[in-house]
């Protein structure tokens, strides 16, 4: 079968052994798979350190095409799942915690070791991957409410964002501990303190757009800013504008360039909060006189835990956030190509369909 490598720094599609399912898990045929911005990373990584190996793609929807165990799946979005079975079309998540270490008890469920460990098998980017018995447990979900595949790409990068939003403190309706069910999933529900918030998004690719319709459907006023004025445009067609006469009560930082840093402190309330939702080239970083005086908070938001995955899936499948028309389609063969694109800043999102 086909599947992307990174091979001396470049991308490039090869030929490999198609996964056999020999341990509890499923095979799935990748119908598509989203190019993350982290991809980008671990390639710009890859050139500069071409002996890294590193796995590329994961936001993937896919067929299933094999199974060898009965799992309902994630539980924590509805109690009433069929188990799994050959020809259910799914997107899912690539890693997931073990819910028992001391990292997962106290929320941090991405710092956990077997959370680091995991993952799909070969990438993303490839005909067939091998999920396992854990993934289809945490953060596998079968498509519904005729939801497209376009939209279900999306579930993962956006659990990422719903993650950075409620380690901000902002709350969606709970989901029962005894049911482990999101019934209420509905903005009718939403506390009504978070309409009173204002948040700014800084850096409105993809991830930052998600960020702002994330925060949208949590009913927080987001707005967000760009230096690219087509990405202000883009964004502006979904309801995301600036205002640079407000002082934001959170900051939201999905630019890559360190030269946001200020721009968050410029427009962070005093007493307010910044999530660093993504890394910088260098050793730049927020002055300690600055977070000390002004009682900020500054804290970093990473990967989903299995409930924000399930916020995400909801959240899309239900049609409160859609992205449609938004990715830009690749066939695998032309990979490289959509890497390059993305790069250089000739389109929006990219994705990968098989």
């Amino acid at each position: 079968m086909k599947s992307a490598i990174l091979d001396r720094g470049k991308v490039s599609v090869i030929e490999v052994e198609k996964p056999i399912l020999t341990a509890p898990g499923a095979i799935i045929k990748v119908i598509a798979c989203g190019l993350c911005g982290s991809d980008i990373v671990k390639i710009k990584h890859g050139a500069e350190n071409p002996d890294n190996k590193v796995v590329l793609g994961h936001e993937v929807v896919g067929e299933i095409v094999e199974i060898n165990t009965n799992v309902v799946g994630n539980s924590y979005y509805n109690d009433n799942i069929e188990f799994f079975k050959t020809g259910d079309i799914v997107t899912l998540g690539h890693h997931y915690p073990c819910m028992e270490c001391d990292f997962c008890k106290n929320g941090n469920h991405s710092m956990c070791k077997t959370f680091k460990s995991v993952n799909i098998s070969p990438a993303g980017f490839s005909e067939y991957i091998f999920v396992s018995e854990g993934h289809l447990k945490n953060t596998v979900f079968k498509l519904k409410n005729g939801m497209s595949v376009e939209n279900a790409s999306f579930m993962e990068p956006l659990s990422c964002c719903i993650r950075a939003i409620r380690r901000a403190g902002y709350v969606y309706p709970k989901i029962s501990e005894a049911s482990k069910t999101t019934d209420s999933l509905n903005n009718d529900n939403i506390k009504t303190e978070n309409s009173a918030h204002k948040a700014l998004v800084i850096g409105l690719g993809s991830i930052g757009l998600l960020m702002s319709l994330g925060l949208k459907a949590f009913n927080i006023s987001a707005f967000g800013l760009d230096i690219n004025p087509e990405r202000q445009a883009f964004a502006g067609k979904f309801g995301v504008e600036f205002n640079e006469n407000l002082r934001y009560d959170t900051i939201f930082m999905t630019s890559g360039s360190y030269k946001a840093i200020d721009t968050a402190l410029k427009f962070v309330k005093d007493g307010g909060k910044i999530v660093v939702f993504s890394s910088v080239e260098g050793l730049s970083g927020y002055q300690n006189n600055e977070i000390y005086y002004r009682e900020l908070t500054v804290l970093g938001s990473y990967s989903p835990a299995p409930v924000d995955l399930a916020l995400s899936f909801e959240l899309l499948s239900r049609g409160i956030i859609d992205l449609s028309g938004v990715s830009t389609n690749y066939s695998l063969d032309n990979l490289p190509f959509a890497v390059d694109d993305t790069m250089k800043n000739k389109i929006f999102k990219a994705c990968i369909k098989l």
